[in-house]
């Protein structure tokens, strides 16, 4: 069994994933770097939307965080539960919405890997593995709530940062956020090679103006930092 002690050296300890739970990758990996630089107390409040295996949550546990983590899908809840005991740290652990789960809490911290990558239906899914990723045409079904929610999250002074894919239009976001209230910028960024969803529509993402014009198959991910005044 392993010790409480998680280190940002190897951000993506080996996880507990069951089928259909999305396995942390860069998108995760990218937060989990903007995480380890955010300045977090001990016993400061935190959530994770859409937490998957539990990854970020456990990260921000494991600086003495009290953390509660949402997630839509059953398997992740229970993933991320057996996560939190396997490493032997404490996490809250709700299943469903997380506008509902949080309703009249705020929090210190929020974070959040949402379903961001554009699809040809725009319906979101209600089931199966496409929830972890299909978000709408634009890829902002989940995004768009998160930001507008994110007054009602934060107490003041709190954070909020959230990985999305460039494809989004991170100044969408920042707009958005500020609308809201909160002050916006982009504070990571990478580029990564497009993975078999991506693949798997290119032709779809032409026709939609996403890739690009280089024809370089390579997708820019963004974490979003906002504070709450």
């Amino acid at each position: 069994m392993p010790g409480t002690a998680l280190t940002y050296t190897d951000p993506l300890p080996r996880l507990i994933a069951l089928p259909g739970v999305y396995r942390p990758q860069a998108d995760t990996a990218l937060l989990a770097g903007a995480l380890a630089r955010e300045p977090l107390r001990s016993g400061a409040e935190v959530i994770e939307i859409g937490t998957g295996t539990g990854a970020l949550a456990l990260h921000a546990a494991a600086r003495g965080a009290e953390v509660t983590a949402v997630d839509v899908a059953w398997p992740a809840v229970l993933a991320a539960r057996l996560n939190g005991w396997r490493w032997r740290l404490r996490l809250r652990v709700l299943h469903g919405d997380f506008a509902a789960r949080t309703r009249g809490r705020r929090f210190d911290l929020v974070l959040a890997n949402p379903p961001y990558v554009p699809c040809p239906d725009a319906r979101v899914p209600t089931g199966g593995a496409r929830r972890a990723w299909d978000a709408g045409r634009d890829g902002r079904a989940v995004i768009d709530r998160i930001c507008t929610a994110a007054p009602a999250l934060l107490r003041p002074g709190g954070v909020l940062l959230m990985v999305h894919s460039g494809m989004c239009g991170a100044w969408e976001t920042l707009e958005l956020l500020g609308q809201e209230g909160l002050s916006a910028e982009v504070t990571e960024r990478a580029w990564v090679p497009w993975g078999p969803v991506l693949r798997s529509r290119r032709a779809w993402l032409r026709e939609q103006g996403l890739t690009r014009e280089d024809g370089d198959e390579r997708e820019e991910l963004v974490v979003v930092r906002a504070r709450y005044p």
